[in-house]
């Protein structure tokens, strides 16, 4: 990988250059049209122009992408109330449902796939422009004869089916809001979100398919509402057909007797640009979850322009991100696809079940061009080797997105090769709920090394800072946002303050995003972690990412997590956490193994306490590893809210590893 390191002050930095942008894709690219139309003449001019004039870029990206208004608004953006408090599109009516379903028909795009839909059982629905339409404009005035509309909350608690996609285009068609649920919550953390938005109505299914097994999801609901008494309507699809489902008459409907006898045709509300359509929680390290907020004019754009810009989506190719519609990633896929004219596909199932080659079976059959996916689930193929790869015919595929959490070199060019042909880009992408998509992004314009970003999106003024707050190159820094931009959380809901101290509050004027970022001497940007993450041995910084591409290396390791734990005099050192291949037993002759790997790498001083072996590590549902959990579950203390982990058993795995 490199050479030996005292610390990751020089990580990932002496990596070569592997792939090198296509000339003729360039041309053809959408990002090549947007510089010509405004006369620009190369990449970088554009990046600089793009954030020393937000007003010109974000405008010009709401032409680029067609964003129709029915009030023009009188100013793009409003800085009166501080940099942390942006008003976008000022004056501006619009619902962004018009621009994703009403005004493509009267236009060829009617009659294209919007929404691609493959279940886990191997049932597959297709609907068009025109049919996603008259299916959500059902849903809509059946939310209207149930009283519910304008600046109501509707919780979203299904699994990736295309009733989802329909409920959450109808409730914001409608004026409502969406409050989309992970679906693997429990009561818990359902009740939370549902009652922090005084939820009206939602909608939920009688279960889902996991490998093989059908799942009840409305017993958790049910569960959930008796502690939410703002919910007035359950609305629940027969996604399973499980017998005997609990059942509350005067609350509960099945989808088909709710939308039976409804027109195809239906008004789309009128909303400001400004208005809220979206709470999206994420988890705090402590205390209730964080309520995202965003609106018309802010998430979906934003959406829309990473997809269209840095990843060269196309009207009518066919986006798939792995993923569920309580992380971003959902949310952002359905926006940036349709606002752009493409299709997208949603997948109800595990990438690997019932065959090892399921995600490479459903990119082929589906023509997939942009596919999006962890390096958390890459780990978890490689060991199947190539096999299930070249069984298919992936020539469809433009690139591949990686979010979620860092690589390690070996995946990466694992996947470049076999997956890539060593031809077409990884586009790696960091940001998160409270950005609306990317603050980083690989693109099509800049050459590539393995585990690298090409750099910030246009349109986000990012830098990597020091301690003390100075720009920083070729060493690990905090990773800082100098302008806003037009999908900015416009808060927490319900909680200025805390949405203040956590982005706010360090230095002046200045978004710190809570990762730990660097850029190289080629100008290459890499994501090392979350800052919060950092081990910090005898003052040297440590990111986790660097132990555990170490120890990841390691053939008989599947995955692992680093964590810093105190020491009275080098305040902290290091546990690393292994999960084994299958067939691998856990040994002191590995165990002496790995921790040589590390001294080797790092140095002595940076030697872990101890190398434990785990069953497995606590996660949510798009696989980013909870080092704070595996912290606290290592000192014995309280782990915080648990409620995004896909299986909160894997925190005893932890407290049970030898």
């Amino acid at each position: 990988m490199r050479s030996s390191q005292s610390n990751s002050e020089n990580f990932p930095f002496g990596q070569s250059i592997v792939w090198q942008p296509n000339p003729q894709w360039i041309k053809e690219s959408n990002l090549q049209r947007f510089m010509e139309r405004h006369q620009i003449p190369d990449y970088d001019t554009l990046y600089r122009r793009s954030i020393q004039d937000i007003a010109w870029f974000w405008d010009a990206v709401l032409k680029d992408l067609d964003i129709q208004f029915y009030q023009p608004y009188e100013k793009i953006v409003d800085l009166s109330q501080g940099i942390p408090f942006p008003r976008w599109c000022v004056g501006g009516k619009m619902n962004i449902i018009h621009n994703c379903l009403d005004k493509w028909q009267q236009t060829a795009v009617r009659d294209r796939i919007a929404l691609k839909w493959e279940g886990e059982e191997g049932i597959i629905r297709n609907l068009t422009y025109g049919e996603l339409h008259a299916a959500v404009n059902r849903v809509a005035n059946a939310l209207r004869a149930a009283g519910i509309g304008k600046g109501d909350a509707v919780g979203l608690y299904m699994p990736m089916i295309p009733e989802l996609a329909i409920a959450f285009l109808a409730i914001i068609k409608v004026g409502g809001i969406i409050l989309p649920l992970f679906s693997g919550y429990g009561p818990t953390a359902i009740a939370t979100r549902l009652a922090d938005g005084n939820t009206k109505a939602l909608f939920t299914a009688d279960g889902m398919f996991r490998r093989g097994k059908k799942v009840p999801m409305k017993p958790n609901a049910d569960d959930a509402l008796a502690q939410v008494p703002s919910v007035q309507k359950v609305i629940v699809v027969n996604r399973v057909g499980l017998p005997d489902v609990p059942w509350q008459p005067e609350r509960d409907i099945w989808w088909d007797d709710f939308i039976a006898d409804q027109s195809p045709e239906a008004e789309t509300e009128i909303t400001d640009a400004e208005d809220i359509l979206m709470i999206i929680y994420t988890s705090g390290t402590t205390g209730k979850p964080k309520g995202a907020v965003h609106t018309h004019c802010g998430f979906p754009i934003k959406s829309a322009q990473d997809m269209y810009h840095p990843m060269d989506l196309k009207p009518g190719e066919t986006m798939f991100w792995f993923t569920d519609m309580g992380w971003m990633m959902g949310p952002w896929e359905v926006f940036g696809s349709l606002l752009i004219g493409a299709s997208m596909l949603f997948f109800d199932g595990a990438p690997d079940y019932p065959g090892v080659d399921r995600l490479w079976d459903l990119v082929e059959r589906h023509r997939v061009t942009h596919l999006g996916i962890t390096p958390t689930l890459i780990r978890a193929l490689k060991p199947h080797g190539t096999e299930p790869i070249r069984k298919h015919n992936l020539s469809c595929l433009r690139m591949i997105g990686s979010t979620g959490s860092p690589w390690d070199p070996e995946s990466w060019m694992w996947t470049f090769e076999h997956v890539l042909n060593r031809e077409k880009p990884i586009i790696n992408y960091s940001g998160g709920t409270e950005i609306s998509g990317g603050i980083l992004c690989g693109n099509f314009f800049k050459p590539l090394k393995p585990c690298a970003f090409s750099g910030p999106v246009v349109g986000m003024d990012a830098d990597v800072l020091d301690e003390t707050g100075r720009p920083i190159r070729e060493a690990v820094g905090e990773l800082v946002i100098r302008q806003p931009w037009i999908g900015m959380t416009r808060g927490f809901w319900k909680d200025r303050q805390r949405y203040l101290d956590t982005y706010w509050s360090r230095f002046e004027n200045v978004w710190v995003h809570g990762d730990f970022a660097a850029i190289d001497e080629d100008g290459l940007w890499y994501i090392l972690g979350r800052s919060d993450d950092t081990i910090k041995v005898a003052g040297k910084r440590l990111g986790p990412a660097e132990i555990e591409s170490i120890v990841n290396a390691h053939p008989a390791v599947a995955e692992s997590a680093a964590i810093g734990v105190p020491h009275e005099v080098k305040g902290e050192e290091v546990v690393v956490f292994c999960v084994l291949k299958p067939g691998q037993s856990p040994s002191e002759t590995l165990r002496t193994e790995l921790m040589e790997r590390i001294v080797k790498e790092l140095g002595k001083p940076l030697k872990p306490k101890e190398i434990k072996f785990a069953a497995a590590l606590p996660k949510t549902r798009n696989a980013k590893v909870m080092h704070r959990v595996i912290r606290a579950a290592y000192l014995g203390k309280d782990p915080g809210d648990l409620s995004s982990l896909e299986d909160p058993s894997s925190v005893d795995a932890i407290r049970n590893a030898r």
